[in-house]
């Protein structure tokens, strides 16, 4: 079996794969395999990478997956110790990985990390989708050492300690294969978005630790598959967040949780509409709603099966508080203050 592979999964992004991952082939292939899993891409993208990178590995998925069930039906096909997702918009640095392997290697009850994400573009600030770590707050708002909500910090070396999180971010998640299958993969239901949160959430309610590692580090564009704005990624936070909220929230705060967010959802929705003029994304949120209250039923047997298997009755790094006081009343911007 292979040690590491590392699967980027590809949805027309023959731009970002020419620019890339080169950069990944330089610095990793001496430690791991390298696929590219392609989402039914239509620009070109397997031609160029058959010319062009032909060492790669490469599989083509008849349809598109999007994000979750992507991944899953790749890592289907791939047998590996470690399985690396990394985003196509990725610059790996010369030893990004071998802290990665080495930390994972020597402690068993880790089952995922991620290196300090930086922002491609402002190579001295943290990048947004998962900066230092993830955490989420009571009710479900996610936030990391490094970033609260739209506030990114400069890093200046403050989070290098390794340190246990509740969520490490999708665009670089390295996790043992039998921890991913052991917690059935990431939900393809989502479809994008909230779902790595949605994996590490299960695997750290069982029991498993999840790492941010900041000695290895990498370069994210971000954004690269929908605009921060997009009525669609809107619509697919509030809907996915609602759905991992009914699946693993413990059954004593269910219900409370769950009425708080009705009411935060709908005064988001109108801030929105009102303070912001964005049509469009005040009715992505009201959709997103309707939604997940269609689709609720379709998660209970997933529920129960979470409940059944908690060994933690809560995890720590989901906060007793909420983010969105601390940011918006008392007007903390920044992760070490809170």
């Amino acid at each position: 079996m292979t040690k590491v592979a590392i699967v980027i999964l590809n949805w027309n992004g023959q731009k970002m794969l020419a620019k890339y991952l080169p950069n990944v082939i330089e610095f990793s292939e001496e430690y791991a395999e390298i696929w590219v899993a392609d989402n039914a891409s239509t620009d070109g993208s397997m031609h160029m990478l058959q010319t062009e990178f032909p060492k790669v590995k490469t599989l083509v998925l008849e349809q598109n997956y999007g994000f979750a069930e992507g991944y899953n039906k790749a890592l289907q096909k791939i047998e590996a110790e470690y399985y690396i997702l990394l985003n196509s918009d990725v610059e790996v640095s010369s030893n990004w990985l071998s802290p990665l392997i080495a930390f994972m290697d020597s402690h068993e009850e880790v089952a995922a990390c991620q290196p300090k994400l930086l922002a491609e573009y402002a190579r001295d600030s943290f990048e947004y989708a998962g900066a230092c770590g993830g955490y989420i707050d009571k009710y479900g708002y996610p936030f990391c050492r490094g970033r609260i909500f739209d506030s990114v910090e400069k890093d200046h070396g403050q989070y290098d300690d390794p340190q246990e999180i509740l969520w490490a971010t999708g665009a670089c998640l390295m996790i043992r294969s039998k921890d991913y299958w052991m917690a059935n993969g990431l939900d393809g239901r989502f479809f994008a978005h909230n779902e790595e949160i949605d994996l590490c959430w299960r695997l750290r309610a069982m029991g498993r630790s999840i790492y941010c590692l900041p000695e290895s580090k990498v370069f994210h564009v971000g954004g690269g598959t929908l605009p921060k704005s997009n009525p669609m990624k809107t619509f697919l936070n509030f809907r996915n967040n609602l759905t991992m909220l009914y699946k693993n929230l413990p059954d004593n705060e269910l219900k409370q949780v769950m009425r708080m967010r009705f009411f935060l959802d709908y005064l988001a929705a109108f801030q929105t509409l009102i303070l912001n003029r964005n049509w469009g994304d005040f009715k992505a949120i009201l959709k997103a709603r309707k939604a997940f209250k269609k689709w609720k039923k379709d998660f209970v047997n997933d529920r129960r099966a979470i409940q059944d298997n908690r060994k933690v009755a809560r995890v720590p790094q989901r906060t007793n508080y909420s983010i969105l006081w601390k940011y918006y009343a008392k007007g903390i911007k920044t992760f070490d203050k809170l």
